[in-house]
């Protein structure tokens, strides 16, 4: 028999209510000869008998059941035993359009400089999509290119997980997925950045995304905001090489970036409030300076080496920062990037 040339990656938990629509919808694909790389993570609910009654009427599927130990180490798994030329992901919740992997593995084929691929999202909820994570689809189906995924990449990762594709080499040359005390997706998404990988999208909705609160994203530590914060501050220098920021902004999430880049080496020379503080002001030693400052100083600080990031949570306040930062001639990915 022939080796696949593609590998879908789906690792599941407890999964019975959703789990039928993901995997007929990914059998139902067309282009690439695939095969679908099942992993029962511990399942104790009818998750096990559904691929196991899939897998005896489609020979593409194979199964892997083991005890629960996590999505990185399942992912690890199915990589292990997957034998095709590219690898896609899959989440057990989600519904594919037929031509997804298709159009995905075409990008590929036709551009040997792009690594990863990804494709437009649509959400959906039963009961209806809450206004967050609607905002969210929103905000990652506007970085479709390199350079627009690139200068959002530390707001939060713009390409939906279980929307992408690589080639198994890419995979291989950066280490594939691991175990951490953050998010394992962003944690590859970062290192696939680091190593200069350029990603792009399929610039078509081809992947429906479920929303429900037993999101692992909703339920696991590792996915909250103080977790996805030391990612980010651990990766930024890595991916950036810089000696220095001046974090606009003076919150809560400014300043906890000026706290975690400082362990990364990278201390802060400002935190620039949205109102001229009384004179002396300082957070733990960091001056804490005014708009007017940062008028006056933006470029000093520039051209000493600094990068500018806008640090802000609450909604709204990273467009207006960034207003703020390209009416002073700033240009974003260049001269300073946004955290969220």
């Amino acid at each position: 028999m022939s080796l696949p040339a593609l590998s879908v990656l789906l690792p599941v938990r407890d999964g019975e209510t959703t789990l039928q629509a993901a995997l007929d919808s990914t059998l139902a694909s067309v282009g690439p000869g695939l095969e679908l790389v099942c992993v029962d993570d511990g399942s104790t609910d009818g998750t096990s008998q559904i691929l196991a009654e899939t897998a005896r009427r489609d020979p593409r599927v194979r199964v892997l059941r083991r005890p629960a130990r996590g999505i990185a180490p399942a992912l690890c798994d199915a990589l292990s035993a997957s034998r095709g030329r590219l690898v896609a992901r899959m989440d057990a919740d989600d519904e594919m359009h037929p031509e997804r992997l298709a159009e995905q593995a075409r990008l590929l084929d036709r551009r040997p400089d792009v690594e990863l691929a990804g494709c437009g999202v649509e959400s959906f909820r039963e009961g209806g999509l809450r206004e967050g994570f609607r905002l969210y689809t929103e905000w990652a189906n506007g970085c479709a290119t390199h350079d627009e995924i690139a200068r959002e990449a530390f707001v939060d990762c713009p390409v939906p997980h279980p929307t992408w594709m690589l080639r198994r080499a890419t995979l291989e040359r950066v280490g594939g997925w691991r175990d951490l005390d953050w998010a394992e997706d962003l944690d590859l998404f970062y290192r696939l950045l680091a190593a200069g990988a350029r990603v792009e999208k399929v610039p078509r909705v081809l992947h429906r995304w479920r929303d429900h609160d037993g999101r692992l994203s909703r339920r696991d530590p590792r996915y909250g905001r103080e977790a996805l914060a030391r990612a980010k501050a651990h990766w930024l220098p890595r991916v950036r090489p810089i000696s220095a920021t001046v974090l606009v902004g003076s919150g809560r999430t400014a300043r906890r970036y000026a706290r975690l880049l400082a362990r990364e080496g990278v201390p802060a020379r400002a935190l620039v409030a949205p109102a001229d503080p009384a004179p002396a002001r300082a957070w733990q030693g960091i001056p804490l300076v005014g708009p007017g400052e940062l008028v006056r100083r933006a470029a000093e600080w520039r051209g000493s080496g600094s990068l500018l990031l806008g640090a802000a949570a609450v909604r709204g306040a990273r467009e207006r920062i960034r207003g703020i930062l390209s009416g002073l001639r700033l240009v974003e990915g260049r001269d300073f990037l946004m955290l969220a």
